[in-house]
């Protein structure tokens, strides 16, 4: 086999080593699940063999789960239900044959465990992990609009009950070696090497060999469906479902499907089922396109999909903050975790200090958590310096000036910072509006002047928007990938413009809401519909969170450099007299379109002054219309940007659609909205809403001409960056 080692040792236990070859973590792709049943057989047929230990060959873990594009790819490859079906009971009958082999297996769980590698160790009779913050076990497939289809609904909710269960798959949620023991989940956590001798332990102690919901007086945890107090958990998950998901998330359904018809089978019957919901989710289009960009176009991106070819590889050992505010603080933090020396710089000392002090903070819940320990604490907090002294520069691979977005300011701070940068060091403006290339003007080396755009809060948001300026030159584009990549983030590359992609894209939403506002809508019905299309949340109160005297100030500065081209949007009026009259910015002052003095928030009573509500009832086939305008003025807004030249590349714009601003993740992102909804029809649709709302909603040519010639995006352009 490849994929697996099997030596038996005096004791008759075969050690069997999960190591795939030329991966630095094991996954469970075609031909691990073609040989799972070949070593199964073996331990059952061999009579020398008294029990078995699973573990892993790697360092980094033991599995990370089932390699989605390898897996979804063969399961639909034979093109009929019955040909689907087979293809996924492959791994589900395998591992019902390893728990029911005759003799006793333990998984000696030596690194995280996710998906289908956790699976694959419920399906053992016994459970050791080592004792490391770094490990986590867990189901996560929901994030990518799957559910674990591997014996998971099954095994777990028999293992901890169907409250518990259906709360970590619908969550995706991840457990801790310690947390998992305690919910019930593995049988023992010993130090950090010692996992595969107390497993063998186990196995001499007459382990069982048999597993508990095999044995005939086996109860299900908190009861089933007819038990008094079970069937709370269904009737109550089925409205949690409901109201979290608003029905955009066929996973989540399939899920609580499989779990309520499986826990009233036996065990095979059951993984039947779960099988058939797992592949009926497999074949939706919203399982499709969260496959394809959350988890391998944003596996593909994560590596450097985009990076210039021919541009020796950097490793940043020296990076410069300029700004310790939160932003700032921010991106010196994951760059401590990163082994980065930081130099985070402010006006005066005191800013410096407050700015290291966050990352203190932020490095305190690592500690509390157990994910670092105290030296490495030390290290990590040792290693960002603060000052107000530029001459400290010197030696930085590369400097992210994140100062307040004003042109002048961030023009002194280039000149004084690139006065201390050897030849070849990267200068980044972490701006979210300003157009790179006219920041780029008050630098005496535009090549190495790049833009890298952070998303707030640093240590929680996953995308990094790399900026190219007129000038801007391939090693600069490279050395910030590379610098990216280290910090673990996902990068994007886009070209310069006003508002970029992302923060361009992302005002089309909160401001198509000021546009219903101003129509009449009542607030409340706004956001409710902005919910329902899977964004985070509503236009208004998504536009108090980024503030409103933001939007004020960023209009002003439009209006400025358009002229006369400037054309205000609809409700603007509302927004500028909530700020300038009324003081009302939005969350950071707790008065914007919600008060924020109570919680939980209230929408603002004085609001219906400044429009006047005209529709307040709605109707289901009025909500869908409403909610797909909100995401075609999105996906518009994106289609026009690519015309542009912004964007170039379909992973890029669906990757940073949903990370950026959480476009509607159901849906895969804008660009396979677009095409999932149909190019052509699309056009008609968006044609249908400019009628009706304006030119704002008008399709670009680009649009148009693939429609007409029955294109995509990812027929016709994925791949053109990086080539």
């Amino acid at each position: 086999m490849e994929n697996f080692k099997i030596d038996v040792d005096a004791d008759g236990i075969a050690m069997i080593t999960f190591d795939v070859p030329g991966r630095s973590m094991n996954t469970l792709t075609s031909g691990v699940m073609r040989e799972i049943p070949e070593w199964v057989e073996r331990i059952k047929s061999d009579e020398g063999i008294k029990g078995a230990v699973l573990t892993s060959g790697k360092t980094s873990g033991f599995c990370a789960g089932a390699d989605l594009g390898d897996m979804a790819g063969g399961m639909l490859a034979g093109g009929s239900l019955q040909d689907a079906f087979d293809a996924g009971w492959r791994l589900n009958g395998a591992l019902r044959a390893l728990e029911t082999c005759g003799k006793p297996v333990a998984a000696a769980i030596n690194g995280l465990a996710l998906g289908g590698g956790l699976e694959l160790t419920l399906a053992c009779h016994y459970r050791v992990v080592g004792d490391s913050p770094k490990i986590q076990l867990g189901l996560p497939e929901i994030k990518v609009g799957l559910f674990p289809g591997g014996g998971g609904t099954q095994r777990l909710t028999r293992l901890i009950g169907v409250q518990a269960a259906m709360m970590a798959m619908t969550e995706g949620k991840s457990f801790r070696p310690n947390d998992a023991r305690g919910a019930g989940i593995v049988h023992e956590v010993v130090p950090v090497g010692d996992e595969v001798e107390a497993a063998k332990a186990w196995i001499k102690g007459g382990g069982k060999a048999v597993q508990p919901w095999d044995d005939k007086s086996f109860k299900l945890p908190g009861g089933g469906p007819y038990h008094p107090a079970g069937i709370q958990n269904f009737l109550v998950g089925n409205a949690m479902i409901r109201k979290q998901t608003y029905g955009n998330y066929p996973a989540a359904t399939n899920l609580m499907k499989a779990v309520y018809e499986g826990v009233q089978l036996p065990m095979d019957a059951a993984l039947r089922v779960e099988t058939r919901y797992f592949i009926k989710t497999l074949m939706t289009p919203q399982a499709q396109g969260m496959i394809r960009s959350l988890f391998l176009s944003k596996q593909e991106l994560d590596k450097g999909a985009v990076r210039p070819a021919g541009v020796p590889k950097s490793d940043p050992k020296k990076v410069t903050v300029l700004g310790a505010g939160m932003m700032g603080a921010g991106i010196a933090y994951v760059q401590a975790l990163a082994g980065i020396e930081t130099i985070l710089i402010d006006r005066d000392q005191e800013s410096a200090d407050k700015g290291k002090a966050h990352v203190e903070e932020l490095l305190k819940k690592r500690l509390s958590r157990g994910q670092i320990d105290q030296a490495k604490f030390d290290a990590l907090l040792g290693s960002v310096t603060a000052t107000t002294d530029y001459d400290l520069i010197k030696g930085s691979d590369l400097v992210i000036e994140a100062v307040f977005e004003n042109r002048e300011i961030k023009a002194d701070v280039t000149k004084r910072a690139e006065a201390q940068l050897a030849p070849g060091a990267v200068f980044g403006s972490n701006t979210s509006t300003l157009p790179i290339t006219g920041l780029a003007k008050a630098s005496v080396r535009p090549e190495d002047f790049i833009g890298i755009h952070f998303f707030s809060p640093v240590d929680k948001m996953m995308l990094v928007e790399i900026i190219l300026g007129e000038k801007t030159g391939q090693a600069a584009i490279a050395k910030s990938l590379d610098y990216v990549m280290k910090i673990k983030k996902t990068p994007i590359v886009v070209q310069d413009g006003r508002g970029f992609y992302t923060s361009r894209c992302f005002g089309t939403y909160v401001a198509e809401g000021l546009a219903m506002l101003e129509e009449g809508y009542a607030p409340a019905l706004i956001d409710n519909i902005g919910r329902m299309t899977g964004m985070p949340r509503g236009p208004l109160e998504m536009h108090d969170d980024v503030a409103l005297d933001l939007s004020v100030k960023i209009a002003k500065q439009t209006k400025e450099d358009l002229g006369d081209a400037y054309v205000p949007l609809p409700g603007w009026k509302i927004v500028q007299t909530m700020v300038e009259d009324l003081g009302r910015y939005g969350r950071k002052n707790g008065m914007g379109f919600y008060d924020y003095a109570s919680k939980p928030k209230t929408l603002w009573k004085g609001l219906s002054d400044l429009a006047p509500v005209t529709i307040a009832d709605s109707t289901p086939e009025m909500v869908e219309d409403q909610k797909r305008r909100l995401l075609f003025r999105q996906a518009v807004e994106v289609a026009r940007c690519w015309e542009e030249g912004v964007i170039d590349d379909p992973r890029e714009a669906d990757v940073g659609a949903i990370l950026a601003w959480g476009f509607a993740p159901w849906t895969g992102g804008p660009i396979t909205y677009i095409e999932q909804y149909g190019l052509k029809a699309f056009v008609e649709q968006a044609d249908a809403y400019a009628a009706k709302y304006g030119d704002r909603f008008a399709p670009p040519q680009l649009l148009r001409d693939m429609a007409a010639k029955g294109e995509t995006f990812y027929g016709k352009f994925v791949g053109k960056q990086a080539a």
